[in-house]
């Protein structure tokens, strides 16, 4: 008899050999008919494998996120089938799942794949699936699974089971459908009811722009065709609420090849809401006792040596700054730590003054390949609403909790109120990824646990999605279209502060090591501004929209009264603007409903003569004729409604 631990603690005794779906069918057979694939002692298995030993098991259905990768990726293995029987002497590469669907990279003998192929690969797939065709897991050795794919000519597989251990080799079998696999399958593809093929575009085998380019081919499926259907009507409302087109029309942000690929050029309203944004993170720093300081946009190669980040981005980073000096150089700055370490280290500190708080809106750059730019959420030049707080040992509870405070006042101002905190932790099994002592890690991931735990947070541990240099608390916040964005981040660090030799006198006038807490809870403004545009649709709150009115006056002749109105709305800091165009009202309102203002303030003839305002706000409720004082507190009391002045 083997025993079988559940995630709730209780624990089951089976026949050796039992396998995750026997033990589902002792729980419930509607269980049973839900469970698609398991975890066992951490590891991923099939709801077949047979379990051989005593150990703890996790089940997966679709609704957990580990049951919708496991058939994500059986998907991906019945397109690649219907791709071999569509396209002969096609090459398999890789066809892993991914957050939203999978892919998988195939060399094409010929020809190409385009958006008029997708339904006859929907099609074949679809009718492989409805075979019902069993998954089932093999091992095979090294050398047998080389002669496979060299009998194949697949000289990428070939090249992925070169670098794979004699013994850890296994292969996954359906239908007539052989494909090297780790594991993580579904029982069998009947459960596939719905395939989308959602793209196809370039990828370089292994990432490398050296090496062959392959097509990529993207896909998504479901248990349901409804699930499949609202999905698709998801993505369509993600089109109208893409960030490059609202940019584009709201006049927010641009990008220009002859400046370079990644880099945005902020346009009048965009830089006024990004000052609108920085007031407002400015005004909660300052009460919860931060400093600004501003560091350069470089810095000496020696400091990211010193810091570690050289080490681990340096080959991917922007190359080295030469200068006219022998063997000088300079690196355009990945992070604005390092800079802020040595700030710390311009004079000695004593406990008493501890803890001291760096912030800066930092700008940083990182070499992003091309392929991967998006937009604003992934860019080359970006500026982070960066802090570091120095502190002792003591006060890092403290410090960390005041921080979580920042960030939820952060985010609820704004509307994201759907969120989980993700405690990030190392990869115990890839320790060469991590600087620092193990005792170190030990302390920082505790201390991130703890407090996540007293501010009664919903949170989950992730392993591996630690930074190299320490494990943080990462907002994840589901926007108004159910997708999942990180915002937001606190590190703790006890390695950096050894790097870089920082020291306090304590109490004891010893000297001792501070404890280093790194926070954005913007994360970079580029990227939560293209958050915030998909989240909201452009319908900013109104606290934060550049123009939360416009003055339209009827005709020519009311354009005075207009003017009036703006000077009165401008005295009472009411961002608005006057449209007298020679144009008709209606066509004027049409256009300050696709420019997202709020509010449309129409004037005329009835408007002048009884010193009121007609107020029409965006979505068409019309809230009649009201006084310019009226309408001044009507605004105020929307904007405190969401904006709250932060207590720490």
């Amino acid at each position: 008899m083997i025993e079988i631990v559940l995630p709730d603690g209780s624990k089951k005794e089976f026949q050796k050999g039992a396998t995750p779906m026997d033990v589902a069918k002792s729980i419930s057979e509607g269980l049973a008919r839900n469970v698609i694939s398991a975890k066992f002692n951490d590891t991923t298995v099939e709801s077949t494998t047979p379990l051989t030993e005593n150990g703890s098991l996790t089940l997966f259905t679709w609704n957990d996120k580990e049951g919708k990768k496991a058939f994500w990726h059986s998907t991906s293995h019945i397109v690649a089938q219907a791709l071999e029987v569509l396209y002969p002497g096609v090459k398999l590469t890789i066809g892993p799942a991914i957050e939203n669907g999978f892919y998988y990279d195939v060399d094409l003998p010929e020809g190409t794949i385009s958006e008029k192929d997708f339904s006859k690969i929907e099609q074949k797939a679809l009718e492989i699936a409805r075979g019902k065709h069993d998954y089932k897991m093999r091992q095979v050795s090294k050398s047998d699974a080389l002669k496979f794919y060299k009998d194949q000519g697949n000289e990428y597989k070939v090249e992925l089971i070169e670098n794979l251990e004699d013994g850890s080799i296994t292969f996954c079998d359906h239908d007539t459908f052989t494909d090297l696999c780790r594991g993580g399958h579904i029982p069998n593809t009947g459960i596939v009811k719905a395939i989308k093929i959602l793209s196809v575009a370039g990828a370089y085998w292994r990432g490398d722009e050296n090496k062959p380019q392959l097509t990529r081919v993207y896909g998504i499926s479901f248990p349901k065709q409804k699930d499949l259907t609202e999905y698709l009507a998801l993505l369509e409302e993600a089109k109208k609420r893409d960030h490059r087109k609202l940019g584009k029309e709201l006049e927010l942000f641009a990008f220009s090849q002859k400046v370079g690929q990644g880099l945005p050029l902020w346009l009048p309203k965009g830089a006024a809401l990004r000052e609108r944004l920085e007031q407002f993170l400015k005004k909660a720093q300052k009460q919860a006792g931060y400093e600004m300081v501003v560091t350069p946009h470089i810095g000496q190669k020696e400091l990211y040596v010193t810091s570690g980040h050289y080490a681990k981005y340096g080959e991917d980073s922007f190359q080295p700054i030469h200068t006219p000096k022998q063997d000088e150089e300079f690196l355009l700055k990945p992070m604005n730590c390092p800079h802020h370490c040595e700030i710390y280290n311009t004079r000695p500190f004593s406990y008493k003054e501890l803890p001291k708080r760096y912030a800066e809106f930092g700008t940083v750059y990182r070499y992003e390949q091309s392929g991967e730019l998006h937009g604003l959420t992934r860019v080359r030049g970006f500026t982070q609403d960066d802090a570091h707080i120095f502190c002792t040992p003591d006060q890092l509870d403290q410090e960390f909790k005041n921080v979580i405070d920042l960030s939820l006042y952060v985010l609820g101002s704004l509307g994201f109120e759907d969120f989980t905190a993700q405690v990030s932790v190392r990869d115990l099994d890839n320790p060469e990824k991590y600087i620092g002592s193990v005792e170190n890690w030990e302390k920082a991931e505790q201390a991130i646990i703890n407090a996540a735990k007293e501010k009664g947070l919903d949170y989950v541990i992730e392993h591996g999605e630690a930074a190299f240099y320490g494990p943080k608390l990462d907002f994840m916040v589901k926007d108004a279209l159910g997708r999942q964005w990180q915002l937001g981040t606190i590190q703790v660090d006890y390695n950096l502060p050894e790097r870089f030799e920082l020291t306090y006198k304590g109490s004891d006038n010893e000297l001792h090591r501070p404890v280093m807490i790194h926070r954005a809870p913007f994360g970079s403004m580029e990227r939560f501004i293209a958050l915030l545009l998909e989240h909201t649709g452009g319908n900013f709150p109104l606290w934060l929209i550049p123009d939360q009115a416009i003055v339209l006056p009827v005709s020519e002749k009311h354009e005075k009264y207009a003017e009036k109105v703006l000077k009165s709305l401008e005295i009472n800091e009411i961002r608005a603007l006057v449209d007298n165009r020679n144009e008709t009202v209606g066509k004027k309102i049409r256009e300050a409903e696709m420019n997202k203002i709020p509010f449309m303030l129409i004037v005329g003839e009835n408007d002048e003569s009884s010193n009121t305002i007609s107020v029409r706000r965006h979505g068409g409720e019309d809230l009649g004729a009201i006084t310019i004082g009226a309408f001044t507190d009507l605004v105020s009391k929307e904007i405190n409604s969401t904006l709250k002045s932060f207590k720490n």
